[in-house]
């Protein structure tokens, strides 16, 4: 969970003739499956788009409502958030949150590489890697997203070894067994 405050500010409404005081205020976010949930139904559209397209600013702003945990917030806060904190939350929105890596190597059992990721999907792999719903559709998405990869490639079926590896492999195991027994042969 994030927590981001947004400064007290005063604003002139041109329309009122009127200053307005706003109050400082402390939001608390989470970026999660449920967040991106609640943004897709909105959006229709991947939130997890491949094709590295920029969100517009409002679908930004609709995304950071969307992680938002608190209640009965007034939605002209989110207009008002400053810099710093909109790239606190990028920052958040970017940390893996695990320390769990993977080679560079590739992994082609990887299913969140392939195609269009929507919630639904996510939730599909949940089900099929029997991940618990109520528990993990809360975690930082970064995090969920990682627990499918290593679902994945644990249950992904080994690679075949070429045929140069094989012999390679055969060839240390005969030196090790000529000189664990001082054959030549």
């Amino acid at each position: 969970m994030l927590e981001i405050i947004i400064p007290e500010s005063e604003e002139y409404d041109e329309e009122t003739n009127l200053f307005t005081t706003y109050p400082e205020r402390t939001l608390h976010l989470e970026h999660s499956l449920l967040s991106i949930s609640k943004w897709e139904s909105k959006w229709k559209i991947p939130y997890l788009d491949r094709s590295k397209q920029q969100k517009t600013y409002e679908q930004t702003i609709d995304y950071i409502r969307c992680m938002t945990l608190d209640k009965n917030v007034d939605p002209d806060i989110y207009h008002r958030i400053p810099d710093s904190e909109l790239q606190k939350i990028q920052d958040y929105i970017s940390d893996t949150m695990t320390a769990t890596t993977f080679s560079n190597s590739g992994h082609s059992s990887s299913p969140i590489r392939n195609g269009r990721v929507t919630s639904e999907l996510i939730y599909y792999w949940m089900s099929e890697y029997n991940i618990p719903y109520d528990i993990c559709q809360k975690w930082h998405l970064n995090r969920l997203l990682t627990l499918i990869n290593v679902c994945a490639v644990k249950n992904a079926p080994p690679k075949k070894m070429s045929n140069q590896a094989i012999l390679n492999q055969n060839r240390k195991i005969n030196a090790a067994r000529r000189a664990k027994y001082h054959s030549r042969g």
